[in-house]
């Protein structure tokens, strides 16, 4: 019986798995796609750190950055916990390999600031050639990165040191449920997506890294389309807790035909927004709600938004930002070196998740871990902070395959029994025998743009009962939701279809969280109640009764 199970293969998933390997755990990592296909590559800008490489920081200005980002609505042990370790962190990155941009040897430090900043770097005397950046919402230079591949880096140099350590990968392995016999943890079943079985896999305990649910806002979002929120669905039918789920961060740059990001760096490395007037409206390194409700309010008034990087020049361009370049030239036909490039406001980073406390463990189900973008470990609260993701699943990730190693010695080795695997055959075996009325497809566009548009940056409580309303009768419609394709092997659009089930279980929970916050607090922007309100100071958790057995 394994000792701990990482579902979720990100950078999230890989930390856990090698912290869980060094501390002597058998490790399994299973993912429905392959390792190098995560959504951390998109994570383009940095990973914040107060080295005080660039100009003085300190891991207090970090710390407050993040809670006023979190707009206080965030656990602060947590959020010194995260910033007061990130320069340990960014040690551990390096040591294992992981290329950050350096600072020009032309620069020197002099030896009284290098006194002063000692401190407050990890005794690896490479950090402090490490470059930094400034993202929004940042009071100092502090977001280390690679170019702007920094996610892509991370996740490949973590994905080379899983193998270095002999960590077993199941991939192509899509999650149906967790197995919780009663309230603790003792593994969970699998889609095998290449042979269509279903297995299970027993585990002393379990670590969730399957990301967010960014995916739901289909065609307004950064995200990959497998970002449905697989682990979050999984935890809420197992009876754990949510919270938090009405905060879905909005990326001010997203390209306007595409809806890929253009990276938080070109801004953080002088990059302008402009309207249709070629004027500046908005300072660019504002917390990133105020930006995307600046453009927002610029598009609804009829209109364009535009990202000038022509000042910073060609060089300039091609050494710092080179994928920002490509993607403009690949999806908007624009060389930013010569043209504007247009942009809007799309679904990013979801905020909330998965209820874990202090010890990333589920609230609702003992044994159970989560880490990374799905889980809620209070730390981003209402905005998160631009370069605290990438810190969240190194840091957070580590500390939950710790915790996961720690609660596997004590646990019991006892398999749970098939009832579990049992019942997914039987609801995969329904869905096959299901008619072709209702295409997931054609309503996956449809969640997509009503999210975008009634559950968006800007909300009202009249339109949110009206999302609310269209997807109780899109889940009365799935029970026609059949397949095209019945192939039992390689089958994608039954993969795509399941996705599609979690995230009309998980869009109602988003809805509900927006109409009971009635307050403006971050990335949650409601008309009617556009201030904050100390009544809401709050989580909002959403939990289902456990069937009794």
């Amino acid at each position: 019986m394994l000792d701990v199970l990482v579902i979720g293969s990100g950078g999230a998933g890989l930390s856990a798995a090698l912290a869980a390997k060094e501390a002597g755990a058998s490790v399994l990592v299973v993912g429905k796609m392959y390792p190098t296909n995560s959504q951390t590559a998109m994570a383009q800008g940095g990973m914040n750190a107060a080295l005080g490489n660039v100009e003085e920081d300190h891991p207090s200005l970090h710390i407050q950055d993040t809670i006023k980002s979190a707009h206080g609505l965030c656990n602060e042990d947590m959020v010194r916990h995260l910033c007061a370790d990130a320069p340990k962190t960014i040690e551990w990155l390096e040591k294992i390999g992981v290329p950050f941009s350096r600072l020009p040897q032309s620069i020197e430090v002099s030896q009284s600031d290098t006194n002063q900043r000692s401190s407050l770097l990890a005794p690896h005397s490479s950090l402090k050639s490490i470059a930094q950046r400034q993202l929004g919402g940042a009071s100092a230079k502090r977001a280390c990165y690679a170019q702007d591949y920094t996610g892509l880096k991370i996740l490949h140099t973590l994905y080379d040191t899983c193998l270095k350590e002999g960590i077993d990968f199941l991939d192509e392995h899509f999650l149906l449920n967790l197995i919780v016999p009663e309230d603790t943890v003792k593994g969970a079943t699998f889609l095998d997506i290449r042979s269509g079985e279903v297995k299970q896999i027993d585990a002393k305990s379990v670590v969730i890294a399957t990301g967010g649910y960014g995916a739901l806002y289909h065609g307004y979002t950064t995200n990959m389309y497998g970002a449905t929120g697989d682990g979050i669905a999984a935890v809420m039918r197992a009876g754990g807790a949510l919270s938090d789920m009405e905060f879905v961060q909005f990326h001010p740059t997203g390209l306007k035909h595409s809806s890929i990001l253009m990276s938080e760096s070109a801004r953080g490395e002088g990059g302008y927004l402009v309207n249709t007037k070629g004027e500046r409206f908005v300072d660019e390194l504002k917390p990133r709600d105020e930006v995307s409700r600046a453009i927002f309010a610029q598009i609804q008034a009829g209109g364009s938004v535009f990202l000038d990087l022509r000042h910073l020049g060609e060089e300039k361009l091609q050494t710092l930002l080179p994928q920002e370049v490509a993607l403009c030239k690949l999806h908007e036909k624009i060389d930013p070196a010569h043209a504007l490039v247009p942009i809007k406001p799309v679904a990013h980073y979801t905020m909330g998740g998965i209820d874990v406390d202090e010890a990333l463990e589920v609230n609702g189900i003992k044994g159970c871990f989560a880490a990374g973008e799905c889980s809620n470990a209070k730390v981003h609260g209402a905005n998160r902070l631009g370069g605290n993701s990438l810190l969240e699943i190194t840091a957070f990730g580590r500390f939950a395959g710790e915790n996961a190693y720690k609660h596997s010695i004590y646990a019991s080795s006892k398999p749970a029994n098939g009832e579990q695997k049992e019942k997914d055959i039987a609801a995969i075996e329904a869905i096959y025998a299901r008619p072709l009325t209702h295409n997931h497809y054609t309503m996956q566009r449809t969640l997509g743009r009503l999210l975008y548009e009634k559950v968006g940056i800007v909300r009202e409580n009249r339109t949110l009962h009206q999302a609310l309303e269209m997807v109780i009768a899109m889940q009365v419609e799935q029970k026609e939701m059949g397949l095209a394709d019945k192939n039992r092997t390689h089958n994608q659009t039954l993969v795509e279809l399941l996705e599609f089930q979690n995230a009309l279980l998980i869009a109602p929970a988003i809805i509900s969280a927006a109409i009971a916050r009635d307050e403006s607090r971050g990335a949650h922007f409601k008309k009617g109640f556009e201030a904050e309100d100390e009544a809401f100071k709050k989580h909002i958790v959403l939990q289902w009764k456990r069937e009794e057995r």
